[in-house]
């Protein structure tokens, strides 16, 4: 089983919401975990993917909005800190792939499921490997009991109801405990020799 972790400096998971019916609002989260089990380097054969996010993280470039999106009207994180996918299947169609899963938000669990572009696995300068993916998808917030709203005069919702995710994620392929076992024996051995 070959592991995987996300690249949190080469990675951007946002959000996109209409406001006033007439723009559209992103934010994203800063602090987040990702991990991926594939057999060998074959994504086609992920069987463990876990994804959470520090809701206490979020940003939408404006504090006050930040700290209305904590409280009890939308993610009540004093209740409900973390948000978390677990993905139950990666399914692959020619170039295109979906992602279906489970999305927890509140406590409560949707199944979801996103558009996947896999930008393919390279070695990077340092000799390790990563692995690229582009993710949209789109869930409605009234399903993770986010009803806050306030009617306009001209008709239409201050905050719209239909949540856009998009996500640019980096994979760092984990060294393999065998690997980790073998280096710290070379470094033991060296260590002996006078």
């Amino acid at each position: 089983m070959t592991k995987w972790a996300v690249d949190p400096t080469h990675t951007e998971i946002t959000f996109k919401v209409k406001h006033l019916m007439i723009t559209t609002v992103t934010g994203y989260f800063k602090q987040f975990t990702l991990g991926v089990e594939t057999e060998g380097d074959d994504f086609h054969t992920a069987k463990k993917i876990e994804f959470t996010a520090d809701i206490h993280s979020i940003d939408t470039n404006n504090e006050q909005r930040n700290a209305h999106l904590r409280s009890a009207d939308f993610f009540n994180v004093e209740k409900n800190p973390m948000l978390k996918f677990s993905g139950t299947k990666y399914e692959v169609k020619g170039d295109e792939a979906k992602l279906h899963g489970n999305l927890t938000i509140g406590g409560i669990t949707q199944p979801l499921t996103l558009d996947v572009e896999f930008g393919g696995v390279v070695k990077d300068p340092w000799g390790g490997e990563r692995a690229g993916f582009s993710i949209k998808g789109k869930l409605s917030r009234k399903d993770f009991g986010m009803t806050y709203n306030a009617a306009l005069e001209a008709g239409g919702v201050v905050v719209g109801d239909e949540v856009k995710i998009n996500a640019e994620v980096e994979l760092v392929k984990q060294a393999a405990e065998e690997d980790i076992k073998n280096n710290e024996s070379k470094k033991e051995a060296l260590v002996e020799k006078p």
